[in-house]
């Protein structure tokens, strides 16, 4: 399977997918009985089909999340997989039920280590408060105790592997994705030989759960940004710089973050491989780090489908068909989709000591957590783009840098400031630190990374909702309402997108079409 290919789809189940259904099933589940027929499967999408959950890669099934509504009462005590059986094999499902109860997840042998796992539990919960019940419930086996069980009882076992002292499939994965085990279950699955008939029974509480007379008609919507004041250091090898952006990307993926941001060329260290001499060569030297972007580009796309996480990546330098260098954030989203944006004002220094070429496109990108749009550093100087932006509904616009001086730092920041008030939009802006003066090419940098948002009575006072100590290499979080920017651009105090004088001005985005040959529209 190629990354390149990857497409990944969260959706419902369907009756029409039980072939795929059957057979991962009976891969899965080959010692316990393989697949449910498929008059138990098209019950269960019949009652209750927002809990049926699937993941699919270009029409492929590669996993399935099975559950049903039950009363919590009843099944937050002893009881055993059978009484979810009725006749037939049907799966008991109550519409009137307070909790749900997860049956099955399955994921496809060739899709693991990608955490679709993870991903699956996520939309459980997501769908557990959005339908406002009190809990999640499962019967977890213990498949693993098989080799233990001679020394130790089922109570010991669980408390060793809560303790990572024993690495169990199934009760590992359920604990690291918040689940608390609330008692032992005897006899749960009498035929599970390798949990010899014990389970676990697991619950996650919806700590938003309210009685139905009080809940809220609408919730907001939530996004959280994380991002990384990047350290400029030198790398032994490529391997290296790629270690270190991982273990960012997994520790912002470990609070939840939609986002994970980088700086704008926060990989130039890599020039640093090249010897002192060759470094002098300026132009060698970026093209040099340019020959580095197609694998960076490859392995941010499987973090970002591995963590579960959409990247900013930074930027990176680009040669394009023309052969002319290009300065390109990538935004690999957490479905394996790869889009791009370039950096279309180039500064004197660019231009004059690496011929960077300045791009010709500007657009809007839909996201599973809003729509977003990205000007690298300089760009962000131009009002013009952050406004030709607004025009589309962006939500979030993310702003790579990289600045040497305060005074440079501070035209970035106070535009970047401008950009979310005069646009009534959250602004991200990440920028690196460190100097390093063993490799040429590489300027002395000043960073206070910030996220700033519109100036109203809903946002902070002075509009900034976060922001790192100067100079200093760290992560920051910022959780980002949605809806009140559709408060704020509509019932503001002031409404600057609404208020416009389009009677006396407007903005266009000229159609640069002629470039390829095809006639200007007039």
């Amino acid at each position: 399977m190629s990354l390149e290919e990857l497409h990944l789809n969260l959706r419902n189940l369907t009756s029409d997918d039980y072939e795929q259904l059957k057979s991962l099933m009976d891969a899965v589940y080959h010692d316990i009985g393989g697949a449910w027929p498929k008059l138990t499967i098209d019950k269960l999408i019949q009652e209750f089909p927002d809990g049926q959950i699937a993941i699919e890669d270009d029409g492929i099934l590669v996993g399935v999340a099975l559950t049903v509504q039950v009363d919590y009462d009843e099944f937050s005590n002893p009881h055993k997989y059978d009484d979810l059986i009725g006749h037939r094999e049907i799966i008991r499902n109550d519409q009137d039920g307070d909790a749900m109860y997860g049956l099955d997840v399955l994921i496809h042998p060739d899709y693991r280590g990608y955490r679709l796992g993870r991903r699956l539990y996520e939309a459980r919960k997501e769908l557990c408060r959005s339908h406002n019940l009190r809990a999640i419930l499962a019967g977890g086996r213990i498949p693993e105790y098989h080799q233990h069980s001679d020394e130790l009882s089922p109570a010991q076992y669980i408390d060793k592997v809560s303790r990572k002292e024993i690495y169990d499939p199934i009760l590992s994965f359920q604990l690291a994705n918040d689940f608390q085990v609330k008692r032992l279950l005897r006899k749960y699955l009498p035929e599970d030989e390798q949990s010899r008939g014990y389970a676990t029974l697991l619950e996650w509480n919806n700590i938003l759960f309210e009685p139905a007379e009080s809940v809220l008609d609408t919730r907001p919507t939530q996004v959280r940004v994380g991002a990384v004041q990047w350290q400029m250091r030198e790398f032994s090898s490529v391997e290296a710089a790629l270690q270190q952006i991982e273990y960012f990307v997994d520790a912002l993926s470990d609070y939840q973050s939609d986002f994970a941001v980088f700086p704008e060329l926060f990989n130039a260290p890599l020039m640093g491989l090249q010897d002192r001499e060759a470094q002098q060569d300026q132009m060698g030297a970026i093209r040099f780090l340019a020959g580095f972007t197609e694998r960076f580009v490859a392995e941010l796309s499987r973090m970002a489908v591995s963590y579960n996480i959409n990247i900013i990546g930074g930027s990176m330098i680009e040669a394009g068909e023309d052969d002319r260098l290009y300065n390109i954030t990538y935004l690999l989203h957490r479905d394996g989709s790869i889009e791009k944006q370039s950096k279309l004002h180039i500064t004197p220094q660019e231009r004059r000591d690496w011929v960077i070429e300045g791009g010709d496109d500007l657009q809007v990108f839909d996201t599973d957590a809003g729509r977003v749009g990205i000007l690298i550093c300089y760009d962000v100087e131009f009002p013009e783009l952050g406004r030709l932006l607004a025009d589309q509904d962006m939500d979030i616009l993310f702003v790579p840098f990289w600045t040497d001086t305060k005074n440079g730092y501070l035209r970035v920041r106070h535009c970047a400031q401008a950009r979310a008030i005069e646009n009534e939009c959250y602004v991200v802006l990440c920028g690196s630190v460190g100097n390093l003066p063993s490799i040429e090419n590489l300027d002395i940098q000043y960073a206070q990374s910030a996220v700033f948002s519109p100036s109203d009575f809903a946002f902070p006072h002075d509009a900034v909702l976060a922001e790192t100590t100067p100079n200093t290499e760290m992560i920051f979080f910022s959780d980002l309402d949605l809806t009140r920017l559709t408060v704020v651009r509509a019932e503001g105090s002031v409404t600057n997108l609404k208020d416009r004088r389009k009677d006396l001005f407007d903005l266009r985005w000229r159609d640069w079409s002629w470039k390829s040959g095809a006639n200007l529209d007039d």
